[in-house]
């Protein structure tokens, strides 16, 4: 009798296991997380380096929700000569407009700064409404 309830146990343990990680909240709010190492920035102070992670987090947080919104396009190629692999490479990028983030939080954690952002994807399609959005300009010259 044990065994039985046993094979059941691990076979809906098993089943709920192939549940997707994450979900969509019904109210069509989508967050995100951004982190930038504090270290690794440039800068005269620690203030310096810690207001650069924080914004670097925050570039970083606005980034994983364009993946969310529109994708992440996937770019790959490899070449095989004389029946070996040569140069393999992939690529990924992502490029898309996002209105009405809020920051929910924004803090340090050791040597990281941490951006948690939320989207309501009825608020951005509202905004959309609102005006044409511009490319920005690619030169090198402009520092955020």
């Amino acid at each position: 009798m044990f065994k039985r309830h046993g094979l059941l146990f691990a076979a809906l343990l098993m089943l709920s296991a192939c549940q997707p990680l994450t979900r969509m909240k019904e109210e069509s709010i989508i967050s995100a997380v951004g982190m930038a190492s504090i270290s690794a920035q440039q800068g005269a102070t620690q203030e310096d380096k810690e207001t650069r992670a924080m914004r670097a987090s925050k570039v970083d947080a606005y980034k994983e929700l364009s993946e969310q919104v529109y994708g992440l396009r996937i770019s790959s190629r490899a070449s095989v000569n004389d029946q070996s692999l040569g140069r393999d490479s992939t690529q990924g990028a992502v490029d898309g407009i996002i209105r009405g983030a809020e920051v929910v939080a924004s803090y340090k954690v050791g040597d990281s700064y941490v951006t948690e952002l939320e989207l309501n994807l009825d608020t951005m399609q509202k905004m959309k409404r609102y005006g044409e959005s511009q490319q920005v300009p690619t030169n090198n010259s402009i520092i955020f």
